[in-house]
C-alpha cells in the first residue's frame, strides 16, 4: 500500500510540473504570436494592474483589486469616506470628466431658463475629431438643454458656451467661470487640481486628481436634476428661430442593458479622453444602502468599465455603515446629526469604530455646530454634523449659537404685536385730532354763515 501511495504522489506530482511545463510555454507562444506593439501593450497592463494600492496597505483593510489605470478611487457620497485609493493624489489629465465640475458651477450659478448663447471664441477653437453637436454662431438655447448635451453629448463647444454666458449673465467673463471652476474645487477640499477650461481638450495646465474629482462628483448629489439627465439615453434639441434640432445620445457604456458592461446600479457618469489623458470615467453608483463615486484615471481602453465594476463591488462586497450618533464620546458633542441620512462612517469589518481618529471643526457658518472629521491610519472614513456641548461653547464662545428658531419666531411675534398695538394707537389719535378739525371748521363755518345772515338783514332794513 505503502508503495503504492508513493508512486501515486510522484505521478501526481509529475502531472503538476507538467501542467505548469505547458502553461508556461503556452504563455510564452501567446507572446511570441503579438507583434511587437502588442507585447509593449501588454507589459504596459501587466505594469499597471501591477501599481501598489494604498487602501491595500491599511492594517486590517479588505485587500481591493487591481486596475488597469493609473488611479481610481472609490469614494462613498453621504460621508466622503474613502474605501480604495491607488495613487488619488497624483496629477493626470481629466479630459471630458471636466465637464462635471463645469456642470456643478453652471448649476450653482445659473438657472436652467438662463440663454446660452454661442458666440465666435465658443467655435473657433475647436479641431475635426473633437466632440460636438453642430452648434453655429449665433445660436441660443437654454441652460437646461446645454447640460443635456455637455453631459450626454460631451459637446466642446457647449460646454464652452455655458461658461462664457453664465459668466456674462453673471456681469464678468468666461475667465471668470474658469477661475470659479478653480475656487470650487479649492471649496470642496480638491487641492491637486488646476482647470484651464470647461471642456476638458489637452493643455499641459490643465490636470487634475482622482480624489478631487470624486468630490466634485459627491457634490452633485445636491442636484436631482444632473442625475435626471446622465440617466438620459437619447435627447432632442427642438428647432426653434436660433437653432436647428439637434440629436445625440448617452456615452457612457455602463447605462446600456444590452452592452457587456452594463450594470444595475449605475446612476450617473461621465465619460472622457484625450490621446495624453487616456480614458478617464467618473461613475455613481447606488445600491440601495451606499452611494458611491467611483473614479479611474489614465486606463487603458475600455478597461475604465470593468475596473469600475470591480472596484465598486468591492466595496459592496466588504464594507458597512456604523452609526456614531452612541458611539462618540467627546465631551465637545452634544449629539451627532442624524438628519438626511448623515450621522455615520463606513468601515470594513476588520476595523473597529474605537481604532478611529476624529478631529472637530466648529462651523464658522452655522454657530453652534461642527463637523467631525473620522480618519483610520490616516485615511477619511467619513464626516459628521454635530451640536457643540455647552462646555465647549464656554471655553470658546465665539462658537455659541444664536437664538433658537422658536425664540426668535416668539421674538418676532412679539415685536410684530407691539408693532401693531402701536399702529392701533396711532391711527386712534389720528381720528381724534382729525374729528377736532372737522368740529373746528364746521364751528368756524357756522360764525361765518351766521354773520353773513346778519348782514344781510341789515341791508333789508
Amino acid at each position: 500500500m505503502r508503495v503504492g501511495k508513493r508512486i501515486l504522489s510522484a505521478l501526481l506530482v509529475l502531472v503538476l510540473c507538467l501542467s505548469v511545463g505547458i502553461q508556461a510555454a503556452a504563455t510564452d507562444t501567446d507572446m511570441e504570436w503579438l507583434t511587437p506593439e502588442e507585447q509593449e501593450a501588454q507589459k504596459e497592463l501587466e505594469r499597471l494592474y501591477g501599481l501598489p494600492i494604498q487602501s491595500n496597505e491599511l492594517p486590517g483593510w479588505p485587500q481591493g483589486p487591481g486596475t488597469y489605470g493609473e488611479a481610481g478611487i472609490v469614494m462613498e457620497a453621504g460621508s466622503g469616506a474613502i474605501l480604495y485609493a491607488k495613487n488619488i493624489d497624483d496629477h493626470h489629465y481629466p479630459a471630458s470628466i471636466t465637464k462635471i465640475l463645469t456642470t456643478l458651477v453652471a448649476m450653482e450659478n445659473g438657472k436652467l431658463d438662463d440663454k446660452v448663447t454661442f458666440s465666435a471664441d465658443s467655435l473657433s477653437f475647436l479641431e475635426w475629431d473633437d466632440a460636438a453637436i453642430g452648434m453655429q454662431e449665433g445660436n441660443v438655447i437654454s441652460l437646461e438643454q446645454a447640460l443635456y448635451a455637455v453631459l450626454l453629448a460631451s459637446a466642446n463647444e457647449v460646454s464652452y458656451a455655458v461658461a462664457e454666458s453664465i459668466g456674462k449673465n453673471e456681469g464678468y467673463d468666461y475667465n471668470w467661470y474658469i477661475d470659479l471652476m478653480n475656487t470650487r474645487c479649492q471649496e470642496l477640499g480638491g487641492f491637486n487640481s488646476h482647470f484651464v477650461n470647461p471642456h476638458g481638450l489637452h493643455d499641459d495646465n490643465h490636470y487634475t486628481c482622482a480624489r478631487d474629482m470624486a468630490l466634485i462628483g459627491r457634490a452633485l448629489f445636491e442636484y436631482p436634476f444632473v442625475f435626471d439627465v446622465m440617466q438620459t439615453m437619447q435627447y432632442t434639441i427642438e428647432a426653434s428661430d436660433t437653432t436647428m434640432e439637434h440629436i445625440f445620445q448617452q456615452n457612457h457604456k455602463m447605462f446600456y442593458m444590452d452592452n457587456m458592461y452594463y450594470w444595475e446600479y449605475v446612476i450617473g457618469g461621465k465619460t472622457g479622453y484625450t490621446d495624453q489623458s487616456r480614458n478617464t470615467l467618473v461613475t455613481m453608483t447606488d445600491n440601495g444602502d451606499m452611494k458611491l463615486v467611483c473614479v479611474v484615471l489614465r486606463t487603458e481602453g475600455t478597461n475604465v468599465y470593468s475596473d469600475t465594476r470591480n472596484l465598486c463591488e468591492y466595496v459592496y462586497g466588504n464594507f458597512k455603515k456604523v452609526d456614531v450618533s452612541e458611539l462618540e464620546k467627546s465631551e465637545d458633542v452634544e449629539k451627532i446629526i442624524t438628519e438626511d441620512g448623515g450621522g455615520y462612517v463606513v468601515l470594513p469589518d476588520g476595523v473597529s469604530f474605537d481604532k478611529l481618529k476624529m478631529e472637530l471643526t466648529p462651523d464658522e457658518e452655522v454657530k453652534g455646530e461642527a463637523v467631525l472629521t473620522y480618519t483610520y491610519e490616516g485615511n477619511c472614513v467619513g464626516e459628521v454634523r454635530a451640536k457643540l456641548s455647552d462646555s465647549f461653547i464656554k471655553e470658546n464662545p465665539e462658537y455659541a449659537s444664536e437664538k433658537s428658531p422658536e425664540e426668535s419666531t416668539k421674538k418676532g411675534s412679539e415685536k410684530s404685536d407691539k408693532g401693531a398695538r402701536n399702529e392701533k394707537r396711532l391711527l386712534a389719535a389720528a381720528v381724534i385730532v382729525l374729528i377736532l378739525l372737522v368740529g373746528i371748521l364746521a364751528g368756524y363755518m357756522k360764525k361765518l354763515i351766521d354773520k353773513k345772515r346778519a348782514s344781510k338783514r341789515r341791508r333789508r332794513k
